[in-house]
């Protein structure tokens, strides 16, 4: 008996050890796939900028609804893309469902060329400044942003340099 009481300490323990570690492999893996799906987005944008004088489409940051109009991203792309669940963060069980997309677009860049985009300071042309951003931070602390980057580059690292007088 004390054997078995021994035994189920040792399973509680390591399962106890166990989960955090697997948590933290599945937030992990969740965020790798929502950058491939931001590099796919980039993708789109390149045929889009292609087909369209280097030039990024007119769109509004996203919408509220599924209903809320449609020149938002995951409409704008979707001629450009697979299917919508590109449009899906892993990590995120409710933005998708409501608005079609868990990605905002940085609505500062529509309609520019893509050598015209300025961004808070930021040097015209730099190739970090965000275009297309995580809504929320899925994946779990306050660095949990993922981001696609004028560049067409994907990662959660800002890196902001901008030019002063």
């Amino acid at each position: 008996m004390t054997e078995l009481v021994v035994v189920v300490g040792i399973m509680i323990a390591l399962a106890g050890i166990g989960l955090p570690i697997f948590s933290g492999m599945k937030s992990s893996a969740q965020s790798a796939k929502c950058l491939t799906r931001l590099r796919g987005m980039g993708t789109a944008l390149e045929s889009y900028l292609g087909e369209n004088g280097n030039f990024f489409p007119e769109m509004k940051m996203g919408r509220k609804s599924r209903s809320g109009g449609n020149n938002v991203l995951e409409e704008v792309l979707r001629p450009y893309v697979d299917g919508p669940e590109i449009f899906q963060c892993p990590a995120d069980h409710e933005d998708f469902r409501k608005t079609g997309s868990s990605y905002f677009w940085n609505h500062h860049a529509s309609g520019l060329k893509k050598t015209r985009v300025v961004m808070m300071g930021m040097s015209r042309g730099s190739s970090k400044i965000p275009l297309i951003n995580d809504k929320e931070a899925y994946h779990g602390d306050e660095n949990g942003t993922n981001f696609l980057f004028l560049d067409l580059s994907a990662g959660k690292d800002l890196d902001f340099d901008v030019e002063t007088e």
